[in-house]
């Protein structure tokens, strides 16, 4: 499970299904939408509401990914997201890594909003936790969120295939990722404000901080190669030499690392895997020079409305006035 740019988003209205039997049709019908395998499917009719959360997870994996490149060349667009998950570039671990996280997210928050059948809020032991749920307050259920992703992902058997275990990898760190970022979050309860009792539950931190933390992952990326025993059948994933390391034995990547095999296109441009930066906007102090490829920047200026001068008045509303003004827009030449 991966987002591959053939994700059926515009067939889900936003409305949500309607009552009674034909509520289970939708939802199977959301189902079959989705690029899912067979035993994926099969997962996804059986659990009402599963539908909605991988539709989320995909929306939210897709706008994390553009957000935080979208002032590089590649910045994450759907076109050619099918080809690109067929290789083992740098940007192919991110997408394995994000769409796992996403889901993670995705998941464990759904079960504390209630929206699946087969979890609730998180269940972990102990006494903080139940307070928590007495007085109202539900866990993010991440437990749950783990154990029924690595079903529905149905990991396959690596043996010597090194993308195999490279995506595995790269789709673990996106969920380490979620799990690093879990927070115990607190509440108090008593008189003015005292602290008579106080409730903790466990709370998933926002999916900007998760996706800010894999983008940088990704900028740390490590490339990598297969040393594989022929006596006993095993591969491992090596990565280059590092310092104090004897270059025989190179050190395997670290589980936080995100890995890849071969080297990336330069998505100047048009190519099966991007549509290339021609016209994509650029900061002329910024990223003007390597955006554009050498290739120079058009340079434009229009005027942009705002409101300004904004003042509340009695009793309920606020007054603004529109103001104009002159805004330089530099966008990558052909």
């Amino acid at each position: 499970f991966s987002l591959t740019g053939k994700e059926a988003l515009t067939h889900f209205p936003s409305l949500g299904p309607p009552p009674g039997s034909a509520q289970g049709r939708v939802h199977v019908k959301q189902c079959d939408l989705l690029q899912l395998s067979r035993k994926q499917k099969r997962l996804c009719r059986r659990e009402p509401g599963l539908a909605e959360t991988l539709r989320d997870s995909i929306r939210l994996g897709i706008m994390e990914c553009q957000f935080q490149f979208r002032s590089e060349r590649w910045n994450c667009s759907l076109e050619g997201r099918t080809s690109l998950l067929k290789r083992g570039f740098k940007e192919t671990a991110f997408l394995y890594a994000v769409s796992s996280a996403a889901l993670t997210h995705s998941l464990a928050r759904a079960c504390s909003a209630g929206r699946m059948e087969r979890c609730t809020c998180d269940d972990s032991p102990g006494l903080e936790n139940r307070k928590a749920w007495q007085w109202g307050v539900c866990g993010d259920n991440l437990k749950y969120s783990t154990k029924f992703l690595k079903k529905f992902l149905g990991q396959k058997r690596i043996g010597k295939d090194l993308r195999a275990k490279v995506d595995i990898h790269n789709t673990n760190v996106g969920i380490k990722a979620v799990k690093n970022g879990l927070k115990t979050t607190c509440k108090c309860h008593g008189v003015s404000g005292s602290c008579a009792v106080r409730t903790c539950w466990k709370q998933l931190s926002p999916f900007h901080e998760i996706g800010r933390l894999l983008k940088l992952r990704y900028d740390d990326a490590v490339k990598v190669f297969s040393t594989t025993n022929d006596a006993v059948g095993h591969s491992e994933l090596a990565g280059p030499p590092r310092h104090g390391h004897s270059p025989r034995l190179p050190p395997a990547p670290r589980a936080t690392d995100l890995v890849y095999v071969e080297d990336s296109p330069s998505f100047c441009r048009p190519s099966k895997y991007s549509l290339g930066t021609a016209g994509r906007t650029c900061s002329r102090e910024g990223n003007c020079d390597s955006m554009c490829c050498g290739r120079g920047y058009n340079t434009q200026s229009r005027l942009v409305t705002f409101s300004c001068h904004c003042q509340v008045q009695w009793c309920c509303y606020v007054e603004c006035q529109q103001c104009m003004q002159e805004e330089v827009v530099y966008s990558c030449k052909q």
